[in-house]
């Protein structure tokens, strides 16, 4: 009987790690996807050092709406829907408003997020334009006011 009852507490554990690495596997593929940024003029080679899609800007509501197709396709996976985080990734509506966030916002889209040797961030800025990337977080700004 307790062979049995052993065996049965192994076949559990085994289940149990099957179940996990399901779930890790399932997270999918994490590479980031392309952006149209239709109806956004290029801002340039060079990046900015701050946000150009102010409220104020021609282009707002285009921005607004391209870096929120464009959070969801990219960076919703990991800073949850809504940019409300579920604990994987930092919770991007608590970001500081203005040249503050603006500045920790771009190095971390440009470099990425390494820790140990595993890369828990790409470097997104490798695979988007400003236009996409300064439209993510115009969209941000949008959701983290009145959080």
């Amino acid at each position: 009987m307790s062979l049995l009852i052993k065996n049965s507490g192994l076949m559990a554990a085994t289940a149990v790690a099957a179940l996990v690495s399901g779930l890790v596997l399932a997270h999918g593929d994490v590479t980031p996807q392309a952006v149209e940024t239709k109806g956004l003029t290029p801002l340039g080679d060079d990046w900015l050092e701050e946000n150009p899609y102010k409220p104020e800007h021609p282009e707002h509501e285009a921005a607004v709406k391209v870096g929120a197709s464009a959070y969801n396709q990219n960076c919703a996976r990991c800073h949850g829907l809504e940019a409300i985080s579920g604990g994987i990734a930092p919770d991007l509506r608590e970001l500081e408003s203005g040249i503050e966030g603006d500045d920790w916002f771009i190095y971390r889209v440009r470099e990425g997020a390494v820790r140990d040797g595993r890369v828990y961030m790409p470097r997104m800025a490798d695979y988007m334009d400003q236009e996409a990337v300064w439209a993510i977080r115009t969209w941000l700004e949008t959701v983290s006011h009145g959080y």
